[in-house]
């Protein structure tokens, strides 16, 4: 008997796979759907950027599903086919062999039962988030929402909830734009791992799960030999990865869709981002509300996001900076960026007409660390008293000013570790008439700024006051024509962040 039930279980799983493949297979291109944008490069050159997302400035990101169950960081399922890796050994002592107990078996294990997504939107609203971002799909090819396309979603294991359509509801009653992040063009080629076997040892050439043919709807076929970029070449995947982003799109109708990735898969990406762009305009009226972010270079057709990165000068269009507190997945005994630290980029960020969307580290559970909390906190308490100086506003003349003995650091990806503010850096941003000076640390002495003296080049009105945000006490203060001094304010803000901001208003 248990042998037949095996068999059968087997045939259901098979059957499973083949309707999935036989899904996808009857999906009508998007690229069909009328409306301005045509599934052309020139075509897509028509975008304008909302005024919600260059508004925003700051949006937080739940990167979470789940690789968080094992507490070791970012990339798990990958890992753990990778023999001799760490978190292959982990894998070994804590579940056993991949062979026997792989990725999918960590997947019921993730249960979120401790995971409030209103109690936690009305926390990120009040820490001064705009916009959120919920985690579509990872690398891992496991969906958070509820997918008919695909089993391998939340509805039907691990929390048994639709993930996407939870978060995006706790976000509308909060009054924050809503996004998803999809990783899924990666993981045709990034999952290969899980078609390996050990090479030494006891279970040398005993395949890992990821070779039974039951789920192969989770780890994908076998990748041709010449089919390992980040993004792969075969036209089948392509297609549904498109299809299912597509249902995605569909369902919830995001404001933002971020891709983990450059622009995605040549025809059936602008298929996508064409679709993407024209139901927007269809939700509303006619005018475009929708966000598309990818790791390429924008030329105004999107906005280009780096991953753990800062410019080093004003960009002609909006992007986006994206990186975390810590691990993109929560690890075990990890260290978080400040609060300090986070206010420091966004404003150096806002001055070069970008926007900072970061993730909020969650435990397995759902719930945040006593540490995560007080950073989100210390966020929330700097930005309700300096948000005037952010939300809303656009760059100035330069962004800045850094000190001239101080390394330049060049701008691009994953050069944030790089980055070393002082209370001699100083970042502008400006709103209507009015300029704001963020001083990215507490000062000892005068401030100086050169750029605002009366005899620089971008000196073309007379200064009349200066303000600290936040505070009432009167700013000392004098325009000399090298630099506006400053006198060092005598009560700096109290709170985990010392980025101090003024408001700068000039005579008519």
């Amino acid at each position: 008997m248990k042998r037949r039930g095996l068999k059968h279980l087997s045939l259901m799983y098979f059957l499973a796979v083949i309707l999935t493949i036989s899904v996808y297979a009857q999906q009508k291109n998007p690229s069909t759907t009328e409306g301005k944008f045509k599934p052309t490069f020139e075509s897509l050159k028509q975008y304008r950027y909302p005024e919600w997302f260059r508004d925003a400035k700051l949006g937080f990101w739940a990167h979470w599903g789940p690789q968080a169950v094992p507490r070791q960081g970012d990339w798990y399922a990958r890992k753990m086919y990778q023999e001799g890796s760490a978190d292959y050994n982990y894998h070994l002592a804590h579940y056993g062999h991949p062979s026997k107990f792989g990725y999918k078996d960590i997947i019921p294990l993730w249960k979120a039962q401790k995971w409030d997504p209103d109690k936690l939107m009305a926390l990120y609203k009040k820490a001064g988030a705009k916009y959120f971002v919920s985690m579509g799909s990872h690398h891992d090819d496991f969906f958070l929402w509820d997918s008919k396309l695909h089993r391998w979603n939340a509805v039907n294991y691990g929390p048994k909830k639709d993930v996407v359509g939870l978060w995006q509801k706790a976000a509308e009653k909060e009054g924050l734009r809503f996004g998803v992040s999809e990783h899924l063009g990666a993981s045709f080629t990034w999952f290969q791992p899980s078609h390996m076997a050990d090479t030494t040892g006891p279970m040398k050439d005993v395949p890992y799960d990821g070779n039974d043919p039951m789920y192969q709807d989770l780890y994908h076929a076998k990748a041709a030999a010449d089919d390992h970029g980040w993004l792969s070449k075969n036209k089948e995947w392509q297609r549904e990865w498109m299809f299912s982003i597509k249902e995605l799109i569909d369902k919830y109708h995001p404001d933002l869709l971020y891709s983990d990735s450059k622009f995605p898969f040549g025809e059936y990406g602008r298929n996508l981002v064409s679709y993407f762009y024209n139901q927007d305009m269809k939700k509303n009226g006619g005018e475009l509300e929708a966000v598309y972010t990818c790791k390429q270079a924008s030329d105004g057709m999107w906005v280009s996001d780096l991953e753990r990165g800062v410019k080093d000068t004003i960009s002609k269009f909006p992007w986006q900076t994206d990186t975390s507190i810590g691990d993109w997945y929560y690890r075990t005994g990890q260290k978080y960026k400040s609060a300090n630290l986070v206010i420091q980029m966004l404003v150096d960020i806002v001055s070069k007409n970008g926007n900072l969307l970061i993730n909020i580290v969650q435990t397995p559970e759902g719930d945040l660390e006593p540490d995560v909390l007080n950073i989100v906190k210390g966020i929330g308490q700097w930005m309700a008293v300096n948000g005037e100086g952010i939300y809303g506003t656009r760059p100035w003349k330069v962004y800045g000013e850094h000190p001239a003995d101080e390394p330049a650091v060049k701008g691009g990806k994953f050069n944030e570790r790089k980055m070393k503010y002082s209370a001699r850096d100083i970042r502008f941003t400006t709103k209507g008439d009015t300029l704001y000076a963020f001083c990215l640390g507490a000062p000892t002495g005068d401030i100086k700024i050169h750029s605002l003296g009366s005899h620089t080049k971008w000196a073309d009105k007379t200064i009349k006051s200066v303000e600290m945000l936040g505070s009432d006490s009167r700013i000392r203060w004098r325009q000399r024509g090298d630099a506006l001094v400053i006198r060092k304010p005598a009560n700096l803000p109290a709170a985990q962040v010392k980025v101090v901001g003024f408001r700068i208003e000039f005579k008519e």
